[in-house]
C-alpha cells in the first residue's frame, strides 16, 4: 500500500472516531430553522479560535432558542460585550451547551435574573444558580436569539463543552446537520526558509508560491527551488452552502513524498491554550495585512494541542540534487476538500530576496523580563509576554512613547507607567493613558492611576500617550419628548456618547427609584422597558446619570405621563 493511501486512510480512520466519541441522538437542534452558519468552530479569530457555530437566525432577532437537551442552567451572565446575554445549561450525559448573543431569556429565566439586577442595580450581572435550582426539559424555549455583546449582526453563539474540563468540541460532532457540498478555497500559499542558511526561489524570507487550478479540481503550483529547512502556509476558509460566510477549515494536512508531516484538525481545545492562535499564523504579515495564513509547521513557541500527526515539526530538510512532492489537503467537517502539490527541487541559488529586517539597539530576549525606561513612560515587559527573540523599535517623546508596532503578538500583558508628577491634581483627574490608532486618534487603555504614576496593563503594542477628556457624555431621548404621554410605548430609549475616554458608568431612576437601562454600546443606546416595575403614577420623572472614564458626568432629567 502507498504511503499517501494509508496516511489518508489513517486521517479518515482519525475523523471516524472522534465523531464515534460523541452521542448523535441525544440532543435537538437549538433552534428551528435549518441551520446556516456564519462561522465555523476553530476558526480563526482575533487572539483566538472560535469555541462554537454561529447560525443565523435569518437577519432576526427574536427568533425562539430551544434547550437541547435536559438539563439545569448552571451559569447566567449578561455584558456589553463578549457573548452578551448568555446562558450555559449542563446535561446529566456530562456535556454543557452554551448560547450567545440573546436578545432576551425566556419569561421565568428573564424573571430570575431581573431579580439579581435589581437587587445588584446592575445591568451586567453574572450568577451560578445552585444545581437544580433552575430546571429546562429538552425542546424548552429558554431565549431568543439576538445580537447583544461583541456580535456583528443576529445570530446564535452556539456552544457544546465538556461538564468537566470545559472544553468546548466541535457542535457538529453530535449529529446537527449543516447542508454542505462546497470545498474550501485556497486563496495563497507561502514558503518559508527556517534555517539560516535556507532559500526558497532565491529568497532567505517569506516568499509567495504561483499555482494554477487544474482540470481535476487540484492546485499544482510553480517548481519551487530550495535548501535547507523550510516550511509552507495557506491562506484558505470554508464555505457552506447557502452561505457567502467565509468560515474557517476543519483540518489541514501536508505531506511530503507520501509521508505526513502534519495535521491538526478542529476536534476540540482548551480556551487556555486558545491565544496560542498567534503561533499557527503568521502574525507579522496579519500585522501588515490583516490576513491570517495558517503556517503547517510548528514553530517551539506553538502550544497548541490541535495536533494529530507530526513529523519533525512539519518543517522539511531540503537536500542539494533531490526532488520532493509537497501536497497539502485542506478539509471541511463533510469531507469536501482541495489538495495543493508543489513539486521542491533541492537546488542551491544566488540570493534575489534578502530578508531586510531591521535591529535595533534594543533585542528582547523573551523568556527574561525586559524592562525600559522611555523618559516620558517606563516600559515592563514579564517573562515570556512575547512568543520570540527580536529586535524591539523603541522610540521616547515627550509625552508620547512608541513601543514597536503591531506586527508583534503579546501573549501576556506588560505594563506602561507614565510619570505625570509635572501636572497638578486637578489636571490628573482629566487625564488617561491612551493608544494612538489610525490618524492618531486616542482611545482610552485601562488607566490605574496612584499618586504621581499613572499605569496600563495591555497585549497591544504601538504608540501610547497621554490624553485629557474635559468634555462631559452626552445625553439625549430618543423615542420620547419632555411632557408626553406615552400609555402605548413599551420602552423609553436614549443615546448617550463621549468623544474621548468613553463611557464607564451609567444609572437612571424613575420618580426616585433605581430602574434597569439596557446599555447597547454598538448603537449608543441605553433602554428600559415598561414591563419592568415602577411606581403608579401618572407624572413621571426619569433622571440618567453618565460618567466618562476620567470622571466627567452628565445629568438628563425628563417628564413624562403615562397611565
Amino acid at each position: 500500500m502507498k504511503k499517501t493511501t494509508f496516511g489518508l486512510l489513517l486521517l479518515l480512520c482519525t475523523t471516524i472516531f472522534a465523531q464515534d466519541k460523541y452521542p448523535k441522538d441525544a440532543f435537538r437542534s437549538p433552534m428551528d430553522i435549518p441551520l446556516i452558519l456564519a462561522g465555523s468552530f476553530g476558526e480563526l479569530r482575533s487572539n483566538h479560535f472560535h469555541s462554537g457555530i454561529d447560525i443565523k437566525t435569518q437577519q432576526r432577532q427574536g427568533l425562539p432558542i430551544y434547550a437541547i437537551g435536559d438539563g439545569t442552567v448552571t451559569r447566567i451572565k449578561i455584558a456589553h460585550w463578549g457573548y452578551g446575554k448568555v446562558i450555559y445549561i449542563a446535561h446529566p450525559n456530562g456535556y454543557t451547551s452554551v448560547y450567545g448573543h440573546l436578545q432576551k431569556f425566556a419569561p421565568e429565566i428573564e424573571e430570575y435574573i431581573k431579580k439579581v439586577q435589581y437587587k445588584k442595580r446592575s445591568y451586567e450581572v453574572e450568577v451560578f444558580p445552585d444545581f437544580g435550582e433552575v430546571k429546562v426539559e429538552k425542546g424548552q424555549v429558554i431565549a431568543y436569539g439576538g445580537n447583544t455583546g461583541s456580535s456583528s449582526g443576529p445570530h446564535l453563539h452556539f456552544e457544546i463543552r465538556s461538564s468537566v474540563s470545559e472544553k468546548p468540541t466541535n457542535p457538529l460532532f453530535y449529529g446537527f446537520h449543516v447542508l454542505d457540498a462546497t470545498n474550501p478555497s485556497l486563496v495563497k500559499l507561502f514558503g518559508y526558509p527556517l534555517s539560516d542558511n535556507s532559500q526558497i526561489n532565491q529568497s532567505n524570507t517569506r516568499t509567495a508560491i504561483n499555482f494554477k487550478r487544474q482540470k481535476d479540481g487540484t492546485f499544482l503550483a510553480d517548481e519551487v527551488t530550495a535548501i535547507g529547512t523550510i516550511g509552507f502556509g495557506v491562506i484558505a476558509f470554508d464555505r457552506q452552502d447557502l452561505a457567502a460566510n467565509k468560515n474557517g477549515l476543519f483540518s489541514a494536512t501536508q505531506t511530503i513524498n507520501g509521508k505526513v508531516y502534519s495535521e491538526y484538525e478542529f476536534e476540540t481545545f482548551s480556551f487556555t491554550e486558545s491565544r496560542y492562535i498567534n503561533t499557527l499564523i503568521d502574525y507579522d504579515y496579519y500585522g501588515k495585512y490583516r490576513q491570517k495564513i495558517q503556517r503547517l509547521f510548528k514553530t517551539p513557541s506553538n502550544k497548541l494541542s490541535i495536533y494529530t500527526e507530526l513529523y519533525n515539526n512539519g518543517k522539511i530538510d531540503i537536500k542539494e540534487g533531490l526532488d520532493y512532492n509537497v501536497e497539502i489537503l485542506l478539509k471541511d467537517f463533510e469531507g469536501n476538500k482541495v489538495k495543493a502539490i508543489i513539486p521542491v527541487r533541492g537546488m542551491k541559488e544566488v540570493l534575489k530576496n534578502v530578508d531586510k529586517s531591521e535591529k535595533t539597539e534594543n533585542y528582547i530576549v523573551a523568556k527574561k523580563p525586559n524592562n525600559y525606561d522611555l523618559g516620558a513612560a517606563n516600559v515592563y515587559f514579564p517573562t515570556n509576554t512575547f512568543y520570540n527573540n527580536f529586535f524591539i523599535d523603541l522610540k521616547k517623546g515627550k509625552d508620547t512613547v512608541t513601543i514597536h508596532n503591531s506586527r508583534v503578538a503579546a501573549h501576556r500583558n506588560f505594563t506602561i507607567t507614565f510619570d505625570v508628577s509635572k501636572y497638578s491634581k486637578e489636571e490628573r483627574k482629566q487625564l488617561f493613558i491612551a493608544r494612538l490608532g489610525k490618524y492618531n486618534k486616542p482611545s482610552y487603555s485601562s488607566t490605574y492611576k496612584r499618586g504621581e504614576t499613572f499605569t496600563t496593563r495591555t497585549r497591544n503594542l504601538g504608540t501610547y500617550t497621554l490624553a485629557k477628556d474635559t468634555v462631559a457624555p452626552k445625553i439625549k431621548a430618543s423615542n420620547f419628548k419632555e411632557k408626553q404621554w406615552l400609555n402605548n410605548y413599551s420602552y423609553l430609549r436614549l443615546r448617550i456618547s463621549d468623544d474621548l475616554s468613553g463611557i464607564n458608568t451609567y444609572s437612571a431612576t424613575l420618580n426616585g427609584e433605581w430602574i434597569l437601562m439596557e446599555y447597547e454600546p454598538k448603537r449608543s443606546t441605553l433602554t428600559y422597558n415598561f414591563d419592568d416595575k415602577i411606581l403608579d403614577k401618572k407624572d413621571c420623572t426619569l433622571k440618567v446619570e453618565v460618567t466618562d472614564n476620567v470622571g466627567n458626568t452628565s445629568t438628563f432629567t425628563s417628564t413624562f405621563y403615562r397611565k
